[in-house]
């Protein structure tokens, strides 16, 4: 089973959805790295459910950071977070056991290790491993913060339900993207907030769920940081885009859209603003030939409705192989959009510094002061 993502820095993943704890390891961090839990809490935060659009277990992930961390400060030693597991209703599962869920990894699984896989709430192919990605990415962008770089999901669509777009003046897109980091339903507009809220919620009435599209900006990150081919930032970020549960399509800047463009209309021009060079339109998501360009970098992710729906559906069971029906029991989203944004988010402030120490050294995420020096 490969857990391990990084190639400058390395993020491991551990835990099951029911076991007694699940968190990450993050080795290759620099020393001297001034850590504010309340900013790490505080992700954790915006993924926790909430109310009738999420699920109704409801864990405190409150986290502990067990080594590579002392003083206020990270040691260069490996970090290790966890987060323990006590809102675990075991007992839902153990009836449809053998029953394969439609559309989650129920097959797959028992396929690839032989029915000895843990399948209460999903193991370790649940939703609830995102939460220790959502520490690991708020350490990450903390340091991304300190070079100037910020970034920020929304909701762009929640099934036919559309909101705002993202501002090209880069003054509105930084106050959007500061409104979305104290937003809990990420969206732009109140008025799709609104009305997305109100589709759940009846696609929860009705047992069902849904799902839509998330998109993300990122403004800061300097031109020349990516490499050709199969170390672009398309191919870093979508590799960890699709290692988050539910999402089946990523798209960088038009994404699918230059199907319909001619060459004259798709292609960004360059221009000079002051010294720097700019593009005049952003097209391309902010990198050309899997480099970054200086610009935002833009992509939309899609979401799938979630698998797991109240109404009868057809399945195997694995043990007899014979066909039946399920009745999904225990406690489920009826859309994770709104929760997913933060694990958006956060993957992608991994892939980044994992792309701009690949760049600049394991050295550039370091503070310019050091500790004797305070």
């Amino acid at each position: 089973m490969k857990n391990t993502f990084g190639t400058n820095i390395q993020f491991t993943l551990f835990g099951e959805s029911h076991g007694a704890a699940i968190g990450v390891v993050i080795d290759g961090l620099s020393a001297g790295i001034e850590l504010d839990l309340a900013f790490i809490q505080s992700q954790l935060d915006l993924r926790k459910p909430k109310g009738k659009i999420s699920t109704a277990r409801r864990e405190a992930d409150e986290f502990e950071i067990v080594s590579g961390f002392f003083d206020g400060h990270t040691t260069g030693t490996p970090l290790c977070l966890i987060i323990r597991n006590h809102d675990h209703h075991s007992r839902d599962y153990e009836k449809t056991r053998y029953l394969l869920r439609p559309s989650h990894a129920d097959y797959t699984a028992f396929v690839k290790y032989g029915g000895f896989q843990d399948y209460r709430g999903g193991g370790h192919f649940s939703g609830r491993i995102t939460a220790p990605l959502v520490a690991a990415g708020a350490v990450c962008r903390q340091i991304l913060r300190e070079k100037g770089i910020v970034l920020g999901t929304h909701i762009a669509r929640c099934k036919d339900e559309e909101d705002t777009p993202f501002s090209t003046d880069t003054v509105a897109l930084l106050e959007e993207i500061a409104l979305l980091g104290r937003s809990y339903f990420p969206t732009l507009s109140p008025e799709a907030e609104e009305r997305m809220t109100a589709l759940i919620e009846q696609a929860h009435s009705q047992g069902d769920s849904v799902g839509g599209i998330l998109e993300t900006i990122v403004v800061g990150v300097p031109a020349g940081v990516g490499e050709p081919f199969f170390g672009s930032v398309e191919s870093v970020l979508s590799q960890l885009l699709f290692s988050v549960p539910a999402v089946k399509g990523v798209e960088f800047g038009l994404g699918f859209g230059f199907a319909d463009q001619f060459g004259s209309q798709a292609n960004d021009p360059f221009r000079m603003e002051g010294d720097r060079v700019v593009t005049a339109t952003n097209h391309n998501g902010g990198i050309n030939g899997g480099i970054t360009n200086g610009m935002p970098i833009c992509f939309r992710t899609a979401v799938k409705p979630t698998p797991s729906i109240y109404q009868k559906q057809q399945t195997v069971d694995i043990r007899t192989r014979q066909n039946t029906e399920l009745v999904i029991q225990g406690r489920h989203d009826p859309a994770i959009l709104h929760r997913a944004r933060v694990v958006v988010d956060s993957v992608t402030a991994i892939g980044l510094v994992d792309l701009l120490a690949q760049q600049y050294g394991c050295t550039w995420m370091a503070p310019d002061a050091k500790k004797e020096d305070k």
